[in-house]
């Protein structure tokens, strides 16, 4: 949050009760979910607040509901949400697939847990990282942020909100359960002084092979109820919308149109934290959660004069392996400290393409803090 920003106050805020503030302050007026530990504060916030705020809440039987609530509404003209944790991702995601194809903004926080399948409720992991990427079928791009503190997951879900609407896809907010359980202190800013990008809106009907869909550099959402007749389906269609199952053509400008109108903005999308990295000659892979323990372990690496520094994504997808390639053309190693077993480490060591070491540091028990030490140590077996 910039300096200069008016502070409206300063709360000792929950992460998951910044996340549902966030959504608020982003003008979110619909949220549809299903109770599941850890995300269940999000949607017992949004269950009072939406109609506080002249908004819709929806608990729905169940994920697979909820995900299809929240399409149908933002088609409907809403800012649409929806929170759970990887189980209920699983169940969404036919729907989320269904919100690319149809480009439909909307906002989808995953509150991770300890998988597979029902895991561990209450043990945090970075364990659905891939899952938000390639967990529907065929070739797709998404927008997926990591927030590491309160104070971001109110900060990142208003950008969330915002690239959804910029870009009309679906927008992944990818917590974990101690960023969604700790409390800290959030600085809440007026609403007037944020910058919320607003839905661009096709009001006019201009006959049936008006660009509706399918274009790089985003097409007008239509609105429904001017004469607009927009076909909405999750069939291959063209740019009217309009379906066609059966031209190999139509299916290939399909899937690169709906990737390169992400691709070709990484530059727009993609946010990246760099620390100490000026003179470093190994450099730390870090995000989320355990980029914490990274910030302090460097902190006391570098009194005693070792040389390392940080490489933070923020934004998860679209990768940014650009920004890594050239990191690794400035520092001898790159260690990657993720809570899995290193779902992201191969595409930091494609991105590194052999310029450097990349080595792969996984928490000693998964599911739990990296200790201080345990990087330290690994920093110097690297130096």
């Amino acid at each position: 949050m910039e300096k200069n920003k008016k502070i409206r106050n300063a709360d000792f805020l929950q992460g998951n009760i910044a996340c549902a503030e966030g959504a608020i302050m982003a003008g979110c007026n619909f949220f549809a979910g299903y109770p599941i530990t850890p995300a269940s504060e999000i949607a017992h916030h949004l269950s009072k607040r939406m109609f506080e705020v002249g908004g819709t809440f929806i608990q729905t039987e169940d994920e697979i509901a909820a995900i299809a609530n929240v399409l149908g509404a933002s088609w409907g003209g809403a800012k649409a949400m929806t929170a759970t944790s990887g189980p209920g991702i699983s169940l969404m995601l036919e729907n989320i697939g269904l919100g690319v194809v149809t480009e439909t903004p909307c906002v989808i926080v995953n509150v991770q847990r300890g998988s597979p399948s029902t895991g561990s409720p209450s043990i945090h992991m970075q364990g659905d990282m891939l899952q938000s990427k390639f967990g529907s079928q065929g070739d797709y791009q998404i927008i997926a942020l990591a927030p590491s503190s309160s104070q971001e997951m109110f900060d990142l879900t208003i950008e969330a909100f915002n690239l959804s609407e910029q870009f009309r896809t679906p927008v992944f907010i990818l917590s974990d359960s101690l960023i969604g359980h700790m409390r800290e202190r959030v600085e809440l800013p007026n609403k007037e002084e944020l910058a919320l990008f607003e839905r661009r809106r096709l009001k006019s009907y201009q006959g049936i092979n008006q660009k509706i869909f399918l274009d790089e550099k985003v097409a007008l959402m239509p609105v429904f109820g001017n004469g607009l007749k927009a076909n909405v389906t999750g069939s291959t269609h063209k740019e009217d919308g309009f379906r066609n199952v059966s031209d190999p053509k139509i299916l290939d400008n399909e899937i690169k149109v709906l990737s390169n109108k992400i691709l070709k903005h990484k530059k727009e999308i993609i946010r990246i934290e760099e620390v100490n990295l000026e003179d470093a000659d190994v450099a730390i892979f870090s995000y989320g959660l355990s980029s914490r323990a990274v910030l302090k372990s460097i902190e006391v690496a570098r009194k005693e004069r070792i040389k390392v520094g940080s490489f933070r994504p923020i934004t998860i997808w679209p990768f940014p392996d650009e920004e890594i390639k050239k990191l690794s053309n400035r520092v001898k190693t790159i260690i990657v400290c993720e809570n899995n077993l290193g779902q992201l480490l191969p595409f930091v060591k494609a991105a590194a393409c052999e310029n450097c070491q990349v080595i792969f540091l996984p928490p000693k028990t998964l599911g739990t803090l990296y200790h201080t030490m345990e990087i330290i140590e690994k920093i110097k077996e690297v130096v």
